[in-house]
C-alpha cells in the first residue's frame, strides 16, 4: 500500500470517529416561537373540562356511576350480546382494532377513541352529533350496531329494580310509557348518564409532556433522558416541515375540525360526502342542542349556527386525536391505513381526492424523516388519567359513587 493511500485511509478514519454518535447527540435547541408552540401542545395548556349545557347530570358523579354500568351492559342491545365497550374497548384505548366497527353487523365507519372527545364540539367521524349523549343514543338504534328501540331500552330501565332506582335518583320518577314523548325523554336520559361516564375518559401525561417541562427549564441532560435524536427530530418536523399543527395542534393534538386530505375510499365503498352530510344531519335530529329534550337554552346553541357546510368540507372528516395511538389501528373513517407509517407515507404524497379538494399539500419528506415523524408520535403514549375502577365493568353492587376529585 502506497503511502498516499496510507495517509488518507488515517484521515478518513480519523474524521469518522470525529462524527458526533446519533445516540449520544446534544439536545436540540428551540427558539422562543417553537417554545410556545410546544407549551400549547403540552397537557399542562390543557383548559378544564367545558360545562356541558345540553345535560344537567353531566358532572353528576352518580350518573357516571350510572353510566358506567349501562356501557358495559350488553343487555342495552337486541340480543343481549353488545354493549357501548364492544366496540369502545379500554385496553384498546376505548376502540376496537378493527377496520369498522362489529356490533350485531358491520357498522359503515372505523371506532374513534372517546379518550378526551368531551372536549369536542361535534362527534362522530363527520360531526353528526353535537353532545356525547346524542351521540350515546344512536348506537343503541343502528340496526348493525344494538339493534335495539327505544320503547324496549325504556322498559329494560322499569324492569330492572336496580337501575330503575339509580334513574328515579336522578331524573323524574319513570313515566307512563305508553306515551312515546315519555320514551322519547326516558331514551335521552340514558344518553346522559353514558355521557357523564365518558367525560370521565381523559389522557394522561405522555413522556412528550416530560418533554416540554424540560425544555421550558431548558435542562438539556433531561431532554436527552426523556427524547432520542430521533424524536427530537420528529418533533422539530411535527411543528415545522410537516406542518402537521395545521389540524393537530392544541394539548390533544386536534382542533376538532373538519378536513378532506384525500384519504382514499374504503375498498368496495363508493367516496363519503363527510362533513356537509354530518351538518345536515345534526341540523335535523331530535336530539340536538336546540331539541326538547336538551337543558340548553336555544342561546346557548350557537354552534348549530356557525358550522361550516359549504363545498369546502365535501369529503372532509374530523380531525382525530394524536394522544395515546398506541393500540387503535387501524386509522381514518374507515380504517383504510393500517399504520402510522401508512399515514405518514399518504400526507407525504396528499394525493388527489376522490370527491371534494385535497387541503394537504405534499411533504416530500426523506423516508428517513417519516420515520422521526413516527419515532415522536409514539412519545404521545400514556396511561389515562382516569382512575382504574372506571376502566372495566362495574359490580351490580357499585354504588360508591365517591366524589368528583376521586373519580379523575
Amino acid at each position: 500500500m502506497s503511502l498516499f493511500v496510507r495517509k488518507a485511509l488515517v484521515v478518513v478514519m480519523v474524521a469518522t470517529t470525529m462524527l458526533p454518535n446519533p445516540s449520544f447527540a446534544e439536545a436540540l435547541s428551540w427558539i422562543e416561537a417553537e417554545i410556545g408552540m410546544l407549551r400549547s401542545l403540552a397537557l399542562g395548556s390543557l383548559p378544564p373540562l367545558p360545562d356541558d349545557v345540553t345535560n344537567l347530570v353531566a358532572d353528576d358523579p352518580r350518573a357516571a356511576a350510572f353510566g358506567q354500568q349501562l356501557f358495559f351492559d350488553p343487555r342495552l342491545s337486541a340480543t343481549g350480546g353488545v354493549s357501548c365497550s364492544s366496540c369502545h374497548q379500554p385496553e384498546r384505548r376505548f376502540t376496537d382494532g378493527l377496520d369498522k366497527g362489529q356490533g350485531i353487523g358491520q357498522s359503515k365507519r372505523n371506532t374513534p377513541s372517546i379518550v378526551g372527545v368531551a372536549y369536542s364540539p361535534w362527534l362522530y367521524w363527520d360531526g353528526r352529533r353535537d353532545s356525547l349523549w346524542s351521540q350515546a343514543l344512536s348506537p343503541l338504534e343502528d340496526a348493525a350496531e344494538h339493534g335495539g328501540n327505544r320503547l324496549q331500552y325504556a322498559r329494560f330501565i322499569e324492569s330492572t329494580p336496580e337501575y330503575r332506582e339509580q334513574y328515579e335518583t336522578l331524573f323524574d320518577p319513570l313515566p307512563d310509557l305508553a306515551d312515546p314523548d315519555n320514551i322519547d325523554r326516558v331514551f335521552a336520559n340514558v344518553g346522559k348518564t353514558i355521557a357523564a361516564y365518558e367525560r370521565l375518559l381523559m389522557p394522561g401525561r405522555a413522556r412528550f409532556d416530560d418533554y416540554v417541562d424540560a425544555v421550558i427549564a431548558n435542562d438539556t441532560n433531561a431532554q436527552q433522558a426523556l427524547f432520542s435524536p430521533d424524536e427530537e427530530r420528529g418533533l422539530k418536523l411535527y411543528i415545522g416541515a410537516a406542518n402537521c399543527t395545521q389540524c393537530h395542534n392544541g394539548p390533544l393534538f386536534t382542533n376538532n375540525e373538519f378536513h378532506n386530505t384525500g384519504v382514499l375510499s374504503y375498498a368496495g365503498d363508493v367516496p363519503e360526502r363527510g362533513r356537509i352530510a354530518g351538518v345536515r344531519e345534526v341540523l335535523s335530529t331530535q336530539f340536538n342542542c336546540r331539541s326538547n329534550f336538551s337543558d340548553a337554552a336555544k342561546r346557548e346553541c350557537a354552534e348549530l349556527d356557525f358550522a361550516r357546510s359549504g363545498y369546502e368540507v365535501m369529503g372532509a372528516f374530523r380531525t382525530p386525536s394524536l394522544r395515546n395511538l398506541e393500540n387503535t389501528a387501524p386509522y381514518m373513517h374507515k380504517g383504510q391505513l393500517k399504520t402510522l407509517a401508512a399515514v405518514l407515507q399518504h400526507y407525504n404524497d396528499a394525493p388527489l381526492a376522490m370527491i371534494g379538494h385535497n387541503e394537504a399539500k405534499p411533504l416530500e419528506l426523506s423516508n428517513r424523516e417519516l420515520q422521526q415523524l413516527e419515532a415522536f408520535l409514539n412519545t404521545l403514549a400514556a396511561p389515562l388519567a382516569t382512575a382504574d375502577r372506571w376502566l372495566s365493568p362495574p359490580s351490580s353492587s357499585f354504588t360508591n359513587y365517591g366524589s368528583e376529585e376521586q373519580q379523575r
